[in-house]
């Protein structure tokens, strides 16, 4: 055994080991759209007294965090996003109406010395309504923070309803002393007598001094009592906000999502069923077709998943709907690497090589196609980690694993396998390297010119765009709430009714425009604007009034306006970028011109996919947009492993002149057989997620599978041409003699 290999082996022992242990020690930490409960997107806003920046959003968190503690949420998660963005997550919270008015509020408690009434002439003041609305107050600036109050409990009243009793310290003492002794010089009756609780802008009490208060003395224990006409609840939960102290800057909801129990359970079991049966689908392919060494390779992907799921325990990753569904599409992606592998050791094998050097020379062979189709992929779920958020930020995260861990289960523990297994054993065909697949056989009986008709491929690509470009301008895309702002509810009936029916009760609860949707599961969801508490309760018992019987909220996402736009806007940014990335790789590694074609080649595919949608009607979301850049991602895979061929048959010809549409054709006609055994790898994945995943689930696998195979269509039929167009230049006429 050699050096190399015994230090490799010893490597794959230390990872598997370490990963293995991870497994088994460290509990996977799941999403909210996994296990239930509510996420909540706060935005800083710039205050009167301070500007929404990274420090003051830091002291609103742990203003937050306090808060949160002081209601005894369990396990909740509050993290900063940007400068300006938290991000609090509420397992098991699936009704969080309280909680929101409680985090989300400012909570800028204040007390203001009253200047008067106001006579609509006061230009500078602070004017608010008393807290009965009957005048209007002039108020002077605060004489007394919040952040002045030692504490704060609620009490019951001496003659019914709720008071909180205050306690200042430190210079709140001395202020509020000062506060209420100006006031006291004023006489009785007059509005300067009176001293303004304001909290977030509006005026809840404005007592007036107490006869007991000395002028320009006051009161001097550092006490009072905010009574009102408070119930239990509303009492504590004000003694709450003051307890936990003011945010530095306003803060508003921007995001707001909720997911039952019962539906985060329903998507780990579909998210399970569908690892099981596509894995299980595409090892018995793989083994069908390379025989002993897809059996190893079947070994590699099992290690694969083991690997995978340890680097995202060690990174602390948290799962969510969008990144399991990357794990398992990763899991049939990883087979990429040992196709390559394998089909390069079969031809080293046609050419005489002895079996074990072959496939030596088939990991050799493959390597530069190996690492420029899975930088492609790495630049796409860069980009999905840097320019998106939430749950598909996760499923950047998950995919940019599972690339690196296919990388090292396929270029290190599968040559340990095949090195250890193939070592000075006899050629046969239960090797699966001197087998020659059934599509390479039938491509050497026929070799067709496919470069030759490469005006007519051009021709149904263009019929292909136009078809989709059509679908955008007629049909329209059915952008979700995440770009388009408002509200969405999916709701669970005990009675199935049709789509007309629920849009008729909808319409009748007073939101004529909302989108009305049968989900999985015969659940219905409702998407809209202006959709508030109150029309939502409106909603509910219209749909059970329509005949729906009992109808549950199973899940409730809130996008502000101002979160659409900014989403729409990086997802432009994002397609943007991942073509200008795309195209400067592989500027780098090919000829420019080829760069261009693959870019062109990705554009189509860009273009068919969203048109599908179009056509199909189905929503242009988040998910959707995770799938897309996959697409992309896998779409210049798919043209760097042709491109890469074809450089190695031109160096190989150098001296030859050979047409470079002839070398091309050879190139295709060679790569044909590990475009059709990746693809299928990962279309049987992909149909196990379709039938057995969730409603996302669903038009995620959709959008891939339309991506994968427009793709495959496009790196052989419309990036080769092209490349091969623009590296020949266009014609020119023969001269005459």
């Amino acid at each position: 055994m050699s050096r190399a290999l015994l230090v490799r082996a010893a490597l794959v022992l230390v990872v598997l080991m370490l990963a293995g242990w991870l497994v088994a020690t460290r509990p996977a930490r799941l999403g909210l759209d996994l296990r239930g409960g509510t996420q909540i997107v706060l935005e800083t806003r710039d205050g009167e007294h301070a500007n929404a920046t990274a420090k003051t959003t830091d002291e609103a968190l742990e203003i937050l965090r306090r808060r949160v503690d002081e209601l005894g949420l369990t396990e909740p998660t509050l993290t900063r996003s940007g400068d300006r963005r938290i991000i609090v997550e509420l397992p098991g919270v699936d009704d969080p109406q309280r909680a929101v008015e409680v985090i989300g509020r400012t909570a800028e408690l204040t007390f203001r010395p009253v200047l008067g009434i106001d006579d609509g002439t006061a230009t500078q003041d602070l004017v608010l309504p008393d807290e009965d609305g009957r005048a209007r107050l002039r108020l002077g600036p605060a004489a007394v923070a919040g952040s002045q109050i030692e504490a704060a409990r609620a009490v019951a009243g001496q003659l019914g309803g709720w008071n909180v009793n205050v306690t200042f310290r430190d210079a709140g003492v001395g202020a509020w002393a000062g506060l209420t002794g100006t006031a006291a010089c004023s006489p009785a009756g007059d509005p300067r007598r009176r001293v303004a609780i304001v909290l977030d802008d509006q005026v809840i009490l404005s007592p007036q001094v107490e006869s007991t208060a000395r002028c320009d003395v006051g009161y001097t224990d550092g006490r009072t009592t905010i009574t009102g006409r408070f119930s239990a609840a509303e009492a504590k939960d004000l003694a709450v906000l003051i307890r936990a102290g003011a945010l530095p800057v306003p803060v508003e909801v921007i995001e707001q999502r909720t997911v039952g129990p019962t539906l985060g359970r329903q998507a780990i079991e579909a998210s399970a069923q569908a690892a099981v049966a596509g894995v299980a689908a595409t090892v018995l392919f793989i083994v069908a077709v390379y025989r002993l060494a897809g059996g190893l390779a079947a070994v590699s992907l099992v290690a694969y998943g083991l690997v995978s799921y340890g680097a995202l325990l060690a990174l602390g990753a948290t799962l969510t709907l969008p990144g399991l569904a990357g794990f398992v599409l990763a899991i049939g992606m990883a087979v990429d690497a040992n196709v390559l592998v394998f089909e390069r050791a079969r031809e080293e094998y046609a050419r005489g090589r002895p079996l074990g050097a072959a496939v030596r020379g088939g990991f050799s062979g493959a390597w530069s196609a190996i690492v420029d189709s899975n930088v492609t992929t790495l630049l796409a779920a860069g980009l999905l980690f840097f320019l998106a958020s939430g749950p598909v930020r996760g499923f950047g995260v998950t995919l940019s694993v599972g690339v690196l861990a296919s990388l090292f289960t396929a270029l290190v523990l599968t040559r340990v396998l095949t090195d250890l297994t193939f070592r000075g054993s006899r050629p046969g065909r239960w090797s699966g390297i001197a087998h020659v697949g059934w599509v390479r056989r039938t491509l050497e009986r026929r070799n067709p010119d496919l470069m030759g008709r490469r005006r007519r491929w051009l021709a149904i690509s263009a019929i292909a765009v136009a078809l989709a470009v059509s679908g955008i301008a007629v049909r329209g895309l059915n952008f979700g709430v995440e770009f388009t702002g408002g509200r969405l509810v999916q709701y669970t009936v005990s009675s199935q009714i049709s789509v007309e029916q629920a849009r008729t009760a909808v319409a009748a609860a007073g939101l004529p425009r909302a989108v009305v949707n049968e989900a999985s599961g015969g659940a219905l969801s409702v998407r809209a604007g202006g959709f508030d508490d109150a029309a939502e309760a409106r909603v509910r018992a219209a749909l059970a009034q329509s005949g729906a019987g009992t109808v549950e909220r199973q899940r409730d996402e809130r996008i502000g306006p101002s979160l659409g736009t900014e989403l729409r806007r990086k997802a432009v940014v994002a397609l943007a970028v991942a073509l200008g990335a795309q195209l400067a790789y592989l500027a780098l590694r090919f000829r420019w011109q080829w760069g261009a074609a693959a870019v062109l080649a990705m554009a189509h595919d860009v273009l068919v996919l969203i048109g599908v949608f179009a056509w199909l009607g189905k929503p242009v979301d988040g998910v959707f947009l995770a799938a897309l850049l996959t697409v992309i991602g896998y779409s210049v895979n798919d043209s760097v492993v042709v491109f890469d061929r074809i450089r190695e048959l031109v160096r190989a010809a150098r001296g030859k002149r050979l047409p470079l549409a002839a070398v091309a054709n050879t190139a295709c006609l060679q790569t044909v057989p590990r475009t059709v055994n990746t693809g299928l790898g990962a279309v049987f994945v992909l149909t196990a997620l379709a039938l057995r995943g969730g409603d996302s689930l669903v038009d995620f696998a959709t959008a891939l599978l339309v991506g994968i195979l427009v793709g495959t269509y496009s790196s052989v039929f419309l990036a080769t041409p092209l490349a091969v167009g623009f590296s020949q230049g266009p014609r020119r006429p023969k001269r005459r003699r």
